[in-house]
């Protein structure tokens, strides 16, 4: 019963200055409101870049010949490709595993060259979202000296299907790769190396014209589960033909990247802490106002035997009950953001005052200014978690103040 009424009388007490409470309601809701928002963008962002990292370009991860990812050398090679491949499928945990060659040529449409880069694909391989040609039936358009072209590339150099285009490059014994190849479709990949720069040919093709038989420079693998990487990373290093070869898992292919993810987990924390500022300023006012305004009450409460212990509860709770509607209005709003643009996605561009929204490729990622914004049960435990702590911490000057009163000082007009 006594916590029934202390309850009671902390809800009335709440309702005595409508405006103040309502005040602190309001920078308690717009701080979960903002620390919502900017995680739920902010995770949307990082999900499409984590996407894009471990996407067609780096997978989760990677096998190179030793000094490969640091020299790209054309003669750096996996050698017994096929081999490879077959004992890593084996594992339960690949869903894709592809190999690749990559090669600089001089590449000729008449008599003008310009630089371009063979990439040599299994189409079977490269097909799936994930891949080099996601969705594309690259089996029927390439092979026999049929190729891919970047619309980047095409673009810049008017290139169009039907044409032949004349390659020499080197191949890994030194000596010149030289070839002819006609353009069967233009492409877009969500690999810049590919739309800029890219002729993308069967691993048959590129082996010949390289002189690379059952040879590749790289070989990209996607698990099943992205959280059991490490593990599969270990299993697989563990079989025979990869004992000469570099296995590594894309957060050391891209170290930088994991760097990025750490500074993002950091920016989350501050505007954390931005919310926990904003609840304790508001309850805190609150409640220091509430407890001299009620001095005088207090003083007759504490003469008739109520202890300050019981009155240090009713402020408790009062403050209880503020950060969590506070909580509640926070969260209702971020989640009526997120309902609201979840589906059409929030272009940065336009946020700052862009008319269109845009998209880039570097270095193998592709990113783009329109974002789908994604919020996790964790956001909302943290926000409610950060306010009630809040409640609690900005109670202790008035719960101080209450215990030091006397009753028949307090009592006095």
């Amino acid at each position: 019963m006594a916590g029934t009424s202390t309850l009671r009388i902390a809800w009335r007490n709440l309702g005595r200055n409508r405006k103040r409470s309502l005040l602190a309601l309001a920078a308690i809701a717009l701080g979960q409101f903002v620390f919502l928002a900017v995680a739920a963008l902010m995770h949307g962002y990082m999900y499409e870049f984590h996407a894009s990292i471990t996407g067609p370009m780096i997978g989760h991860a990677q096998i190179h010949a030793p000094g490969w990812l640091d020299d790209r050398s054309i003669d750096l090679t996996i050698d017994g490709v096929t081999s490879v491949l077959d004992e890593v499928r084996r594992d339960p945990d690949v869903e894709h595993v592809s190999a690749r060659i990559y090669a600089p040529v001089l590449t000729a449409l008449t008599e003008e060259g310009f630089m371009s880069f063979v990439v040599g694909v299994d189409p079977a391989s490269e097909s799936h979202d994930a891949g080099l040609l996601p969705g594309l039936d690259g089996a029927s358009l390439m092979g026999e000296g049929r190729v891919l072209v970047g619309s980047g590339f095409a673009r810049r150099y008017d290139i169009e299907t039907g044409e032949e285009l004349a390659l020499v490059g080197q191949d890994v014994d030194g000596s010149i790769a030289s070839g002819l190849f006609t353009v069967t479709e233009i492409v877009s990949s969500p690999v810049d190396i590919v739309n800029n720069l890219g002729i993308v040919m069967t691993l048959d093709d590129a082996g010949e014209l390289f002189a690379m038989y059952d040879q590749a420079h790289e070989i990209v693998i996607h698990t099943r589960d992205l959280d059991f990487v490490d593990e599969t990373v270990a299993r697989l290093s563990s079989l025979p033909s990869l004992s000469d070869l570099e296995l590594l898992q894309w957060r050391e292919v891209v170290p930088q990247m994991v760097i990025m993810f750490d500074l993002i987990d950091v920016f989350l924390l501050v505007v954390l802490m931005i919310v926990f500022v904003a609840a304790v300023a508001g309850i805190a006012n609150t409640m220091l106002m509430a407890t001299f305004e009620r001095k005088h009450e207090f003083g007759m409460l504490l003469s008739l035997g109520c202890g300050p212990g019981r009155l240090a509860r009713m402020i408790t709770v009062e403050a209880v009950i503020l950060g969590l509607m506070g909580v509640a209005i926070g969260t209702a709003l971020g989640f009526g953001l997120l309902l609201i643009t979840q589906q059409t996605g929030l272009d940065y561009a336009a946020l700052g005052g862009a008319s269109d929204s845009y998209e880039a490729s570097w270095k193998g990622l592709h990113l783009s200014s329109l974002v789908y914004p994604r919020l996790y049960a964790s956001d909302v435990l943290a926000g409610m978690i950060a306010v009630f702590l809040t409640s609690l911490v900005s109670i202790v000057w008035p719960i101080t103040r209450i215990a030091r009163l006397e009753p028949m000082e307090a009592m006095r007009l």
